[in-house]
């Protein structure tokens, strides 16, 4: 330890306490009585000395030696009044060199006491401790020190509160006031740098170690990160998600509380600890959403950039209360820094995505005019999007959405519509969208058949709509938008069933029950046949994978064409014909035998064939 409080010498390296003015009654023999009193306990508690005794060895701050404790921290207030009293009358006095190595001593003593209590009770002195009772059951600023209580209230408010707060609760905050009178005493006496130089060891010790059991990887740069296989760094993205909400909600608030209060004395201390501790460990952990944003962008890495961007978004009222003082400035610049890097990153992958649509390379049509692997995929991305509403507000919310021509109304709603689409992630959400129903369109066209060309296009606008019923999608999107595009499978499927099932309604007659010439009959009854067979034959491989969407079909179709078959088939197929020979040959199905072909229809099996064989035998009862 350095010399102290002498005018002649000062040293280079400690601040002499500014004499105050000692109060009117303070005199010389007073003055020795502290000193003498000092010396006393200072002596007992002094392990380096040839005649300590074994309390010395003990820890001055334990429940048994509470008293002592007291005492001690009163007596170096007392040594230290002395000394003022002997810096501005006898600065030359022996007396003053006696009292300043017993203040060196004091001092070692209340360091090696600051050390212990942070190694003794490591357990209780956790931020997540501090984050659970906070500022609540901080002890008030009048317990700051053990002398300047007054015993008897002291010990009375004590039990009051320890009688309301949990066993280990009660431990942390003893220990905590005990840290708060060492380092008020030590400061007072000018050791301020000794005290702090514990602190912030001990304390960044342990956040370094809590960040490492984190998963934080403080030697994670750019570089690293950016040659990561995605595998691999998707899984240290899910590691940082949990490791920044438990470091931001608990350990760095802890740590703060810690620091508020172990330094109440003087806050500029505090704020200096708390910042030299966690800054480190706070930057690697916001420099690494900043660091993945330089990543090589691809659409499927949308998702996990969201999670980053979505993290430090609602995490950034904590981030900037905690870390509010200009020594953690970079701490702020960092995580905004990071928004900024990630919401770029965002849009370059938005934009990506939309020109993958655009750019669909894939002319193969879907089996049975089924649902396209596009049509999957940019549903399946835009309905997880969707997820991320607000934050994908933030991000595309001064990013202007460049359309090369005035959107159709069906897809967009009317302007003057409540309900009409608005918010900038619902029109860049609902474009996405039409860009795709319009790359279907064109796949479409590639069907030779021109009614499986409209049900490949029920079916994925049935997907859409179901997925966006599905989804957030539907709040972004509205009522509206969603009964005008059911409309509109209505209207592929009327279109399917008109141009699918036109050779078979054209077989029969516009007057099922009129009466016309035999051989017009026999005309009606054949072409119908081999309409109803070509027709059926061709659409077994067709599919319609909704199951609701498959029966009204069906519904509809029965309702087309059975009762028009019906009526033609009493009148001239019934039982008072059997006696005509063409009968047999032509009058292949029974009303009812078309309801049980319908059963078959658009499962996209393909195994019924050509129904003309079976059906010649056994569509009719004999």
């Amino acid at each position: 330890m350095k010399a102290i409080f002498f005018k002649s010498s000062p040293s280079p390296t400690r601040m002499t306490p500014p004499a105050s003015p000692l109060h009117p009654t303070f005199s010389e023999s007073l003055m020795e009585e502290n000193i003498e009193a000092a010396e006393l306990i200072i002596t007992k508690w002094d392990s380096s000395s040839d005649n300590h005794s074994s309390s010395s060895n003990a820890s001055l701050f334990s429940d048994d030696n509470r008293e002592e404790a007291k005492l001690y921290l009163s007596s170096v207030k007392g040594l230290q009044k002395a000394m003022q009293y002997l810096v501005s009358h006898q600065a030359s006095s022996e007396m003053l060199v006696r009292a300043q190595a017993l203040m060196q001593t004091a001092m070692k003593r209340l360091e090696k006491e600051f050390y212990q209590i942070f190694k003794s009770f490591r357990f209780y002195l956790d931020p997540e401790s501090f984050s659970a009772h906070s500022s609540s059951s901080r002890p008030s600023a009048s317990r700051s020190s053990f002398s300047d209580l007054d015993e008897d209230e002291s010990e009375n408010e004590s039990r009051d509160e320890n009688d309301s707060i949990p066993g280990a609760q009660r431990v942390s905050l003893a220990a905590v006031e005990d840290l708060r009178a060492i380092a008020e005493a030590m400061i007072k006496a000018g050791y301020a740098k000794e005290c702090i130089k514990i602190y912030k060891i001990i304390r960044k010790s342990f956040v370094d170690e809590a960040l490492h059991g984190l998963g934080v990887d403080r030697t994670l740069i750019s570089q690293k990160v950016q040659k990561m296989d995605w595998e691999v760094l998707e899984v240290k993205i899910r590691n940082w998600l949990h490791a920044v909400k438990v470091a931001v909600k608990t350990l760095f608030p802890g740590e703060r509380i810690l620091s508020d209060q172990v330094f109440s004395i003087s806050p500029a201390m505090g704020e200096s600890c708390f910042a030299e501790i966690s800054k480190e460990g706070a930057l690697a952990l916001f420099e690494f959403p900043e660091n993945v944003a330089k990543c090589k962008k691809t659409p499927e890495k949308m998702f996990r950039f969201l999670d980053l961007y979505e993290a430090v978004s609602n995490l950034w009222p904590e981030v900037e209360s905690m870390f509010n003082s200009e020594s953690t400035s970079t701490l702020r610049s960092t995580a905004v820094n990071s928004l900024i890097k990630l919401g770029d990153a965002v849009r370059t992958m938005l934009t990506s995505f939309e020109t993958a649509i655009q750019k669909d390379p894939s002319k193969s049509t879907v089996p049975g005019g089924g649902i396209h692997p596009l049509t999957r995929y940019v549903m399946n991305y835009i309905s997880f999007l969707a997820d991320y509403t607000e934050v994908l507000s933030d991000i595309v919310a001064d990013w202007p959405l460049t359309i090369p021509s005035p959107l159709p109304e069906p897809f967009f709603g009317s302007p003057d519509n409540k309900e009409s689409i608005s918010s900038p992630v619902s029109v860049r959400l609902a474009w996405l969208i039409l860009l795709m129903l319009c790359k279907l369109d064109g796949k479409a066209e590639m069907y030779k058949d021109v009614s499986l060309s409209y049900l490949f296009l029920a079916n994925n606008l049935q997907y859409v709509v179901g997925k966006v019923r599905q989804s957030n999608l539907k709040i972004l999107l509205g009522d509206e938008w969603v009964t005008k595009h059911e409309l509109k499978v209505k209207q592929y499927c009327s279109n399917y069933e008109r141009m699918g099932w036109s050779k078979v309604l054209a077989s029969l007659p516009e007057n099922p029950t009129a009466e016309i010439p035999v051989d017009q009959v026999k005309d009606h009854f054949r072409n119908f046949n081999l309409a109803f067979e070509e027709t059926y034959t061709k659409q077994t491989s067709w599919v319609v994978p909704d199951p609701g969407l498959r029966d009204d079909i069906k519904i509809s179709l029965a309702r087309r064409i059975v009762p028009i078959y019906k009526e033609f088939y009493e009148t001239y197929g019934g039982m008072h014909l059997r006696k005509e020979m063409w009968v047999e040959s032509l009058v292949r199905y029974t009303p009812d035998d078309l309801g049980n072909y319908w059963s078959n229809l658009l499962n996209g099996s393909g195994s019924s064939g050509s129904v003309s064989s079976s059906a010649s035998r056994g569509g009719r009862s004999g």
